[in-house]
């Protein structure tokens, strides 16, 4: 535990909660959608296609958003950079509320993407660089839990404006201009990150920020280790994260990203009303269930955050795929032979409660954990990318799926990729608990 006389514990934990507001507005943008859906599909007569793209667009908006962010960061520091997805959050939040029209609804969904695109890179990036050691996975863990806390708050809201009529949605999506108006303000206040200072050669402006974080000891020993991880360190190319030497490393990071994604649980996430409608649900109970998940996801998140340095990483991805295999199975079952909503439920939050434990957090871990320090920035770029494209191969495909084969159809496709998927992490996963990041690269990049 660290002591109040070294780290100013309640400043950081304050600049981490308000970076993380960028997570709570990932959460939205990302949960609003599946409100939003019922009454989108009247306002515009969606067809299976244009329905998975208009879910899809937020995905392609992150790709860039994740392209354009590191070079942002680095350039003009990580403030400006979260600045700018704080502005884009409210911009898009109010332009969408007045859309007209199918396209421009797109277009604006897609804008907003961006936003989450950045908001996903750079909120973790700025607790981890602004956090001591030794609360530094406390601090990132902060950010997941804002994005979940941010679905189970839009799940809410959603639920008690669907009977505004039918421009229910304009006020789902505009509402989100409130939480994002806080965040510009609370990135106002927040430092730059002292790392990027330093590599810049602000040193003094570092020298600042360090002590409002802690002691005048722990910011020489701090600024010292920035300094020296600095020395001869080279901008990394794209090029470099497919050298033979780092290759396994970055083939498992990548493999772990798409998986994550396919192995099929943001359909539920973002179809939670498809999927309730197909046994006979109506709209009051298909919204209930979005607040159903949204306080499932929240509380087992919670529990995957104490239980991940304890349990291992290895071991929760183990469970989660083999044990999402086999709800999805049974999921598919019932919505075939059109059981009861109740039932249908039961599994869906065991679903839920699966994934949250398990894929949903540890794989952001492995990800920062698992890639050498000499690309580790570039290499998590190249992560995060993959798993925003399977993101959107998910999502499009779903109405396809579902129209061609039943709602209970895909699900059957995904159980085969969750069986895959454990014996992926089986045969090639390294458990990476308690291990530095130095013996981590030994370990995963040389055997």
């Amino acid at each position: 535990m660290t002591t109040p006389e070294k780290f100013n514990n309640s400043y950081i934990v304050g600049i981490s909660f308000v970076s993380a507001l960028g997570g709570y507005l990932f959460g939205f943008d990302f949960a609003v959608i599946s409100g939003a859906l019922p009454f989108l599909r009247s306002q515009f007569n969606l067809n299976a296609v244009w329905e998975g793209f208009l879910t899809g667009s937020l995905a392609l908006g992150c790709i860039v958003g994740c392209l354009i962010a590191g070079g942002l960061a680095e350039k003009y520091g990580r403030k400006p950079g979260l600045m700018l997805a704080a502005l884009i959050f409210t911009v898009s939040s109010v332009a969408i509320a007045l859309a007209g029209n199918l396209t421009v609804f797109v277009l604006l969904r897609f804008m907003a993407g961006i936003g989450v695109g950045m908001a996903s890179m750079l909120c973790p990036m700025y607790i981890a660089e602004i956090s001591p050691a030794e609360v530094r996975g406390r601090n990132v863990a902060i950010n997941q839990l804002t994005v979940v806390i941010g679905i189970l708050v839009t799940n809410l809201v959603n639920y008690f404006l669907a009977d505004g009529g039918p421009d229910a949605w304009r006020w789902m999506f505009g509402l989100g201009a409130v939480p994002s108006v806080i965040f510009i303000f609370g990135v106002l206040w927040i430092p730059e990150s002292p790392r990027w200072l330093i590599k810049v050669g602000q040193t003094e402006k570092a020298n600042l920020v360090l002590h409002k974080i802690g002691s005048a000891a722990f910011a020489s020993s701090t600024r010292l280790a920035i300094e020296q991880s600095l020395t001869g360190v080279k901008k990394q190319s794209f090029r470099a994260v497919f050298e033979k030497g780092v290759r396994p490393a970055v083939t498992v990071g990548i493999i772990l990203a798409v998986f994550q994604q396919l192995c099929g649980i943001n359909v539920v996430f973002n179809y939670t009303s498809t999927i309730f409608e197909s046994v006979g649900a109506n709209l009051d109970r298909q919204l209930f269930e979005t607040v159903a998940i949204g306080v499932v996801n929240l509380l087992f998140t919670l529990l995957a955050m104490w239980q991940v340095d304890k349990l291992g990483r290895r071991p929760l991805m183990l469970i989660g795929s083999i044990g999402l295999s086999v709800i999805y199975i049974i999921l598919a079952f019932l919505l075939q032979n059109q059981y009861s909503a109740g039932l249908v439920s039961v599994f869906v939050l065991l679903a839920i409660c699966t994934y949250a434990v398990s894929l949903a957090p540890v794989t952001w871990v492995l990800i920062s954990e698992i890639f050498p320090n000499k690309i580790r920035g570039v290499a998590s770029s190249v992560a995060i990318v993959s798993l925003w494209a399977a993101y959107f191969v998910l999502v499009f495909t779903f109405p396809i799926l579902a129209e061609q084969l039943g709602t209970f159809g895909p699900f059957y496709l995904y159980a085969a990729i969750c069986l895959a998927g454990f014996l992926f992490v089986l045969f090639r996963v390294k458990e990476t608990k308690g291990q530095t990041l130095e013996e981590l690269e030994h370990t995963l990049v040389r055997h």
